[in-house]
């Protein structure tokens, strides 16, 4: 194998700007260059391999190297390199993607909406909610429900949704009416002595004190993750889903699954709103829908949304929102097969048979003195580090433990995701027994190392 030249380092330090980085720490310390990937690994430009156990971002399902998504795209890019969706005009990819959704989606959501991204999705439905309701003639039914450390995306609408400090510290978010509620994570957010059942009927009281406070005339939607994700893999307590939806359904509020990291088998089932027993009116798609192969989202709506956006754009002659790539054809072909392999080589099923051997191998870390907790269902987990963990005290400042435990972890061939006090993982859905067994032990050596380099800080 060719190394990557050095000079490739000082020019991605002279010119690049990364998403998520401290820029003034990039330029001393540098990137790490992947060069190539191979089933659940990938390799840097020294040659290093490693188990590549966040899935990209959340997202590649198939692999690295899958052979059948480049020829996807190859016969595509011979065919019809690009055309768009604009003003009647499509193409069989984008056709045949839509049409598979509906038919593996919740019942009821029957219509689709292309666009490149999950923040772009997420855009758009804010977009579609807020023309929704000037269509049905409540112009003031237009604030959005959503959670701390919910994650939705960057845009200043989507941004606006997420819940995370870090999104909205100095680019003036949220800069759309929305109202935050307490994060579900009982671990975390509950009160001393608070049973899980206490804290759902809690969060739950909050979230109607909040839609009768503002007024239910002006709460267009709740927006959620089935389980949270870049907040940190939060699971939501018992309860939580069917009491939010019954809320929902009490106040006519449109309800929003945000499906972007849970959906397509991430969970052991198709979507998360399935896994927690909820229909939503609306569900947001992305990541896994192409295995980040190629850049591609998917919104799916129920009739009763369709048909009052339908109707509002005939009365004005069109609905003017869209994207030059929605629907990209190569990204849709590319999609369809994705989803023919997740469905032919069963990686729902093999997420829900590995998933006891990987949430319960993470849980016996429960005890490490450095953990406070760990959660998580299905193929994605998180385990909160903790300075204390009887009192629940982090680190601070929160993110400095958990990085040095995420670069430990590189170190030792496993890359993971440090998000504020959490390591997370959530490796390909094509992942085997033997892959799991390599992921512990190398987290493992990680955690040791950590608590090691915690003692020598003095951080305890």
């Amino acid at each position: 194998m060719n190394k990557i030249p050095n000079s490739l380092h000082a020019s991605d330090i002279a010119h690049s700007m990364h998403p998520y980085t401290n820029m003034r720490a990039h330029e001393s310390q540098g990137p790490m260059i992947i060069t190539r990937g191979d089933g659940v690994h990938v390799y840097d430009s020294e040659g290093k391999e490693y188990i590549e156990g966040l899935a990209g971002l959340w997202s590649v399902a198939v692999g690295f190297s899958e052979q059948r998504l480049v020829d996807a795209a190859t016969k595509q890019m011979m065919a019809l390199p690009y055309y768009h969706s604009f003003a009647h005009k499509a193409h069989e990819p984008s056709i045949r993607l839509a049409e598979k959704l509906v038919e593996m989606s919740p019942e009821g959501l029957n219509r689709v909406f292309f666009t490149n991204s999950g923040s772009e999705a997420n855009d758009t439905v804010v977009k579609m909610v807020w023309f929704l309701n000037n269509a049905l003639g409540r112009p003031e039914k237009k604030k959005f429900l959503a959670r701390t450390k919910g994650y939705h995306g960057i845009t200043i609408a989507s941004g606006s949704l997420t819940g995370l400090p870090a999104n909205h510290t100095d680019f003036d978010l949220p800069a759309i009416p929305v109202r935050h509620l307490t994060c579900p994570h009982h671990w975390k957010w509950a009160h001393d002595g608070e049973t899980e059942a206490e804290f759902t009927a809690r969060l739950l009281k909050e979230a109607e004190d909040v839609i009768l406070e503002e007024g239910p005339e002006t709460i267009a939607a709740f927006i959620g993750e089935p389980v949270m994700g870049a907040g940190g893999v939060m699971t939501p307590p018992e309860g939580y889903w069917a009491g939010i939806t019954a809320l929902c359904e009490k106040y006519d509020i449109l309800l929003v699954s945000d499906e972007v990291i849970n959906g397509f088998g991430r969970l052991g089932t198709p979507f998360g709103c399935q896994k927690f027993g909820f229909t939503p009116d609306i569900m947001v798609t992305s990541k896994q829908l192409t295995s980040s192969y190629m850049p591609l989202a998917a919104i799916l709506v129920n009739d009763k949304v369709y048909n009052a956006i339908a109707d509002h754009t005939a009365k004005l002659g069109t609905f003017g929102h869209g994207f030059t790539g929605s629907g990209h054809p190569v990204a849709c072909a590319v999609g369809l097969e994705n989803l023919k392999i997740i469905e032919e080589k069963d990686l729902m099923g093999n997420a829900a048979r590995l998933a006891p051997q990987f949430q319960e191998g993470l849980r016996k870390f429960a005890d490490h003195p450095l953990v406070g907790e760990v959660r998580g269902v299905g193929l994605i987990a998180g385990l909160e580090l903790a300075k204390d963990r009887a009192t629940r005290t982090s680190f601070t400042p929160a993110g400095k433990v958990s990085a040095q435990v995420a670069k430990f972890a590189a170190e030792e061939g496993l890359i993971c995701r440090n998000v504020y006090e959490t390591v997370a993982l959530c490796p390909p859905l094509i992942v085997t027994s033997e892959d799991i067994d390599k992921i512990l032990a190398r987290l493992g050596r990680a955690l040791d190392r950590g608590w090691d380099w915690v003692q020598a800080e003095g951080l305890v």
